[in-house]
């Protein structure tokens, strides 16, 4: 994968105008710009998408850099992005709005649309959505519909008609029969200053029920301790609902992605 090193090689040397990274690689190249500073003058905006951009990290890069960090997502179904923030139109945490083409809306169970707030699965419309699942008509009658596409995405929109994002559908952690996003808990982890980037699953306790667990990556990984872990169950209980703060905390070396920056939690389950 790029470093932080490569990338400041690469902007100094080709001088791009638009920059593209995973949240992953904008924490790294933040964590590096301590050190040594790199020219990102050539740069207009810079585009964040495969994980949602947690709002401590958008606010920290913009510190740093001066620069616009525009959060978005989009699918390899949809093949462009669907949802953005604009560079008038910011809402740190949120994926941002419809992007012009496409149409989105946020469904329950029975696919009746939610009210704002309400958490649901995400439905998009659009030109570039796919025709069908190649030699798949199972997963192509599961995720189409009247020319709407099911993401997979579990997202709520708030009142200005921002979406933001609770986490892929089946990583959602049901702790206390109350939905939890996982999202959310990394967001208020990777605020701590000692913490680069973190993911959360829900196993099953002793008494077989789902409770959040953390996997951290640190700064410096000289400083995982059970200290830091009761600091951080703290830092949670403190800024989160009671019954999303993480149960158990691993610190680990690098969490596991896919080649396009995405975390692959099941793996961290299994």
């Amino acid at each position: 994968p790029p470093t932080p090193a490569d990338m400041h090689e690469i902007i100094e040397k080709f001088r791009p105008s638009i920059y593209y990274a995973v949240p992953t690689l904008y924490a790294a190249q933040l964590r590096a710009l301590e050190v040594n500073d790199a020219d990102l003058s050539s740069i207009r905006v810079c585009i964040s998408a495969g994980e949602a951009l947690p709002p401590d990290l958008l606010r920290r890069w913009n510190s740093k850099t001066k620069l616009p960090l525009l959060d978005g997502i989009g699918t390899t179904e949809i093949l462009h992005i669907f949802l953005s923030n604009r560079e008038t139109d910011i809402r740190p945490g949120a994926s941002g709005k419809p992007v012009p083409g496409y149409q989105a809306r946020i469904v329950n169970e029975d696919g009746n649309e939610v009210s704002d707030g309400e958490a649901g699965s995400l439905m998009i419309k659009g030109e570039s959505l796919l025709k069908l699942y190649w030699q798949n008509p199972e997963k192509t009658a599961e995720s189409l519909r009247n020319g709407w596409m099911f993401t997979g995405d579990t997202y709520y929109r708030d009142e200005d008609g921002f979406f933001f994002c609770c986490g892929r559908s089946d990583d959602m952690l049901k702790v206390g029969g109350i939905w939890c996003s996982p999202v959310e808990i990394e967001a208020k982890l990777v605020e701590h200053p000692q913490v680069l980037e973190a993911a959360v699953v829900g196993p099953a306790d002793d008494d077989k029920l789902i409770k959040p667990e953390a996997f951290v990556v640190l700064n410096n990984i000289t400083d995982a301790s059970e200290e830091l872990s009761n600091e951080l169950l703290e830092f949670c209980k403190n800024g989160l609902a009671r019954y999303k703060y993480p149960r158990w905390f691993n610190f680990v070396d690098d969490l596991p992605k896919t080649a396009t920056g995405k975390i692959q939690r099941f793996q961290l389950r299994s």
